[in-house]
């Protein structure tokens, strides 16, 4: 297998790109706090600048990259394969670096569920445990898709090798359509992981926020199901929200039914922004951070909050949050997503 050494101008630090990862995978699977978010080309967050040395550029119309990056030859690492030995200027963080290694493994689809009209969740198996933290993603080899797709586990970690999945269909999506339409149980695909730095936080009392869209859905039922594991409800309350377009989106409260805490310590808040008529929702109506706003105002600052979903409710979160109610950075967990 050819192998790149990769070192990081004015550090000590190096490590090994093998065979077809890219250079922010290599990092993070030698246990470096290289900075990013998404890993799939969309945030942004794992730009380096190329101080020798050559790569290949996977994706040179990644959203990731500003026409100013592109002017100062700024790369992607998601995004790039050296060829041969490279020297990057990257700034390393503590908060990036890794706490269970990413690996590549091999799963089988072992069976799959409908959760509404267009989410499913896909069940895989490994041969090794399932080794992640609540609320992480794994890069999954969909066959016939040339490049890796991001999704989230919503179980938790397990000596049984199980990752499961919910993910929405996307229209026109070829990615979901290959999953959706043509995977079967028995399948084997690769799955890389874990990646995630939204994952749940045991060093604080603070009660939780759980805040969900789409297929947004599963990190978040991940962190709840982690959470009811690690004993965390016993002293704290966690809110779980779910906004939806339509009364036929919601899901999600079943999943949390099955966790012992549901309705005592563990609260579920659909929200529907698009009622088809007040015959058929009786809840609560309009955009889901507006009703998390509604319930706790000037309390928001005294929680933990988590979300996961579309880019405009997620930009409309962290507007609310750290811009009008001055939530510390610390407290607000979430991938960026595109």
């Amino acid at each position: 297998m050819d192998s790149s050494r990769i070192s990081i101008d004015g550090t000590d630090i190096a490590f090994a790109q093998d065979g077809q990862d890219t250079v922010l995978r290599a990092a993070l699977r030698a246990g470096i706090g290289f900075p990013y978010e998404c890993a799939s080309g969309g945030c942004g967050s794992c730009k380096f600048d190329l101080v020798s040395g050559a790569v290949d550029n996977l994706w040179p119309e990644a959203p990731g990259l500003t026409d100013r990056d592109r002017r100062k030859q700024r790369l992607l690492a998601c995004q790039c394969r050296a060829r041969g030995d490279l020297c990057i200027k990257v700034r390393p963080s503590q908060e990036s670096k890794p706490l269970v290694l990413p690996r590549r493994r091999t799963a089988k689809l072992a069976g799959i569920t409908d959760i509404t009209h267009d989410i499913r969740e896909f069940r895989f198996v490994t041969d090794s445990a399932a080794e992640f933290l609540p609320g992480q993603f794994a890069l999954l080899d969909i066959p016939g898709i040339p490049t890796p797709r991001a999704y989230s586990m919503s179980n938790i970690a397990n000596e049984a090798g199980q990752w499961h999945f919910q993910i929405r269909r996307v229209r026109e999506g070829k990615a979901t359509a290959a999953l959706f339409d043509r995977l079967e149980p028995g399948d084997v695909i690769g799955l890389d992981g874990p990646y995630g730095l939204a994952w749940l936080r045991q060093d604080n009392e603070r009660d939780l926020i759980c805040i969900a869209g789409g297929s947004g859905l599963a990190p978040m039922v991940s962190i709840a199901r982690g959470a009811s594991a690690a004993g965390l409800l016993d002293k704290r309350k966690l809110h779980f929200y779910y906004g939806a377009r339509t009364a036929a989106d919601v899901c999600g409260e079943h999943l949390l039914g099955e966790l012992p805490e549901f309705a005592s310590k563990l609260h579920f808040h659909p929200v529907v922004s698009m009622p088809e008529s007040s015959a058929l929702w009786s809840g609560a109506i309009g955009f889901v951070h507006q009703q998390v706003e509604q319930d706790f105002g000037s309390r928001l600052a005294d929680h933990e909050f988590y979300f996961a979903g579309p880019p405009p409710m997620t930009q409309s979160l962290q507007e609310m949050l750290m811009v009008q109610y001055k939530v510390p950075f610390s407290q607000i967990h979430y991938d960026r997503f595109f």
